[in-house]
């Protein structure tokens, strides 16, 4: 039997995670899991985000039993066991150690446009709701105990040329690319998390990575101080791209 590979993806909000999370789960070896700590930062943070009592009321918010259940048998026997993180999710009283037992990997997006996306969602975020001091804290604590740079992809790349950049995380996690990445049905799924019909609706009208579109859109003059902060963790894991 081949052996069993935990892949915990980190990313911020307003990324293509969620369809990143479709790629892998179109295939037939991978389990899938949505954002499991979700639960858990909304008890903690009282955070009002769209579903939150119904999120909270539904998933776990104990993060002990979160991390039993990552690193436990693989559900439905599947080989591998990908699972979607954000990373603001992660709060401090978390303990990383367990971190040591996954394969990481990180999707990164250009702050400007993940500012762009959130404020058309929320209209006044926080630097700790963008998750990128949060990327750049959970990089490093990989890399310093993996001694290894950990594979880190940018969504414009992804966008850019799906198939290349796949092919090369692929590579990086130690499985096989499978073609099925590439194409999925549209609609939600059920192991996406209560929070879909809030956050999912264009992501539920694709059938793959829609083509990298940029934009022109300035980062308003009262985010330009946070923008600044996300911009240094931004480009602090940008050098290591996969390209």
């Amino acid at each position: 039997m081949p052996q069993a590979i935990r892949i915990a993806m980190w990313s911020g909000p307003r990324n293509i995670s969620t369809a990143m999370m479709r790629a892998w789960g179109n295939r037939r070896d991978t389990f899938v899991v949505d954002e499991p700590f979700y639960a858990c930062y909304l008890n903690v943070t009282g955070k009002r985000h769209p579903g939150a009592d119904e999120v909270i009321a539904a998933g776990e918010t104990d993060w002990q039993k979160v991390v039993v259940h990552l690193t436990g048998p693989i559900p439905k026997d599947r080989q591998i066991f990908f699972q979607k993180h954000m990373t603001h999710h992660l709060l401090p009283e978390v303990d990383r150690e367990w971190l040591s037992t996954m394969t990481n990997c990180f999707l990164i997006r250009d702050p400007r446009e993940v500012i762009a996306s959130y404020i058309k969602k929320r209209d006044d975020p926080a630097l700790e709701d963008l998750g990128f001091t949060q990327q750049a804290e959970i990089f490093d604590f990989v890399r310093n105990r993996t001694k290894s740079v950990p594979p880190v992809v940018d969504a414009k790349d992804v966008l850019e040329d799906p198939e290349r950049i796949l092919r090369l995380l692929c590579d990086a996690v130690g499985v096989q690319f499978s073609k099925s990445m590439l194409s999925w049905p549209p609609g939600l799924r059920e192991t996406d998390g209560l929070w879909a019909r809030h956050w999912y609706t264009e992501v539920a009208k694709t059938t793959s990575f829609r083509p990298y579109r940029s934009t022109d859109r300035q980062v308003p003059e009262r985010w330009r101080e946070i923008y600044g902060r996300c911009r240094e963790c931004y480009e602090q894991l940008y050098e290591y791209r996969l390209r």
